[in-house]
């Protein structure tokens, strides 16, 4: 297309060909083009009268013109028809009616405001309809867009900004609750969070205690085993040795010495073995109680008191007071405690039958606590303040216990009477 542009271009004004005319030389220019070079020719005196003389642009041949000029050179039909229809198919072409194929839209329909073909008028839609041609419509429409313009500028305008600051304020309030909602839902499951860790670190407490309560219970005993067998491995060793003596003397003194040490080793009495059991368990006690917890309520949500509790050579003990009869220093300390409700119950019979009792199971008892080694002194010591404690516990349980009894004979019999 560039091209073709190109050849129908006048090679004196470098445009499109106006009015095309063909010379004698065959070459073609503009008719303004022409009268131009005609006028500014200066040689007209050579040249015979009647005649002007023009020299062509390309070639540079020159010619003579009629008196007429240039209007006297033949037009470049051809060239001219070419132009034409180059110059509409570069031309933009007038939009097409969206309802009858290829039909150019060059009417408006007054009724309906737009644009319409022929075929709308005589057979569409805008059958009847008043129109008008477009050039009409055009100057009657100049002023429609600053009227519709003011109308949109006025009082329309007004109310949309209100509007829009009204959705701003909404939204902006909006907003605001959500934040706000989201601070609540923060701070709720915060607080639950916290509550949980609380309780968490209490039941892990408790199982701490029991833990400590399980360290005291077979520390010693752990101990004390310990101290056996170091014992023993002194015996082995010093029995390797007296193997290996030769002399004698040396050798009957430490043979004296393994048999005592071992014989005393012998009637050492061994530790028991305490089965202790924790309770309550964590999953059990957490499936059986914790599922009813209410969200409401996680504040009083239960936290167990673990506590342990056994009985030697396996098996449970059914209260504290059975676990102190598992040591042998707490069964002493129980029995000085039962021979001294026994001795107290003799005096209150028979004060002079009662001393002499009561002296009598003192020495015994003196006797007893003297043949007892050191450590097993202090192991009851120790016992004796559990004990202490146990027993004002179950004198406690005991009392309550005879004080509900009573108070259930003294209602019955009131009823009797």
């Amino acid at each position: 297309m560039d091209n073709l542009e190109e050849d129908l271009t006048c090679s004196v004004c470098y445009s499109l060909f106006t009015d095309p005319r063909v010379l004698a030389c065959s070459h073609t220019f503009c008719k303004a083009c022409l009268d131009n070079l005609l006028r500014a020719s200066t040689n007209y005196s050579i040249w015979r009268p009647l005649r002007q003389p023009l020299k062509c642009p390309n070639c540079r041949s020159v010619m003579e013109l009629p008196v007429t000029g240039v209007d006297a050179l033949p037009t470049n039909v051809s060239l001219r028809a070419i132009i034409e229809k180059y110059q509409s198919d570069c031309d933009p072409r007038p939009p097409s009616c969206p309802e009858h194929s290829r039909q150019p839209l060059n009417m408006y329909c007054i009724q309906d405001r737009q644009l319409i073909c022929g075929l709308c008028l005589t057979v569409g839609q805008h059958q009847g309809h008043p129109i008008d041609d477009l050039q009409a419509a055009f100057i009657r429409e100049k002023q429609t867009p600053s009227l519709l313009l003011t109308s949109l500028s006025g009082q329309r305008w007004a109310q949309m900004c209100e509007l829009a600051e009204q959705l701003e304020q909404e939204k902006a309030r909006c907003e605001a609750l959500v934040r706000q909602d989201r601070q609540e839902v923060n701070q709720f499951f915060q607080t639950l969070k916290a509550v949980l860790a609380k309780k968490r670190q209490a039941y892990l407490e408790a199982l701490d205690k029991a833990g400590a309560e399980i360290s005291r219970a077979y520390d010693p005993l752990i101990h004390r085993v310990k101290e056996i067998q170091e014992k023993q491995l002194d015996l082995v060793s010093l029995g390797s040795s007296v193997e290996e003596e030769e002399s004698p003397l040396v050798f009957l003194e430490k043979v004296h010495l393994l048999r005592e040490g071992v014989e005393e080793f012998l009637k050492t009495p061994l530790p028991p073995v305490i089965n202790v059991s924790v309770t309550p368990r964590a999953a059990d006690y957490l499936q059986q109680r914790w599922p009813a917890v209410t969200i409401g309520s996680l504040e009083e949500a239960p936290v167990p008191k673990v506590s342990c509790c056994g009985r030697c050579g396996g098996g449970e003990a059914d209260s504290p007071v059975q676990e102190l009869w598992c040591k042998p220093s707490c069964s002493v300390v129980l029995l000085g405690l039962l021979g001294l409700l026994l001795l107290l119950a003799a005096l209150w019979l028979d004060p002079v039958g009662g001393a002499s009792l009561g002296f009598s199971l003192l020495s015994r008892f003196s006797q007893l606590v003297h043949g007892l080694s050191s450590e097993l002194a202090t192991s009851v010591w120790d016992s004796a303040l559990s004990a202490c404690t146990v027993m004002e516990a179950a004198v406690e349980s005991w009392s309550t216990q005879l004080s509900s009894a009573w108070e259930k004979v003294f209602q019955q019999f009131c009823c009797i009477i």
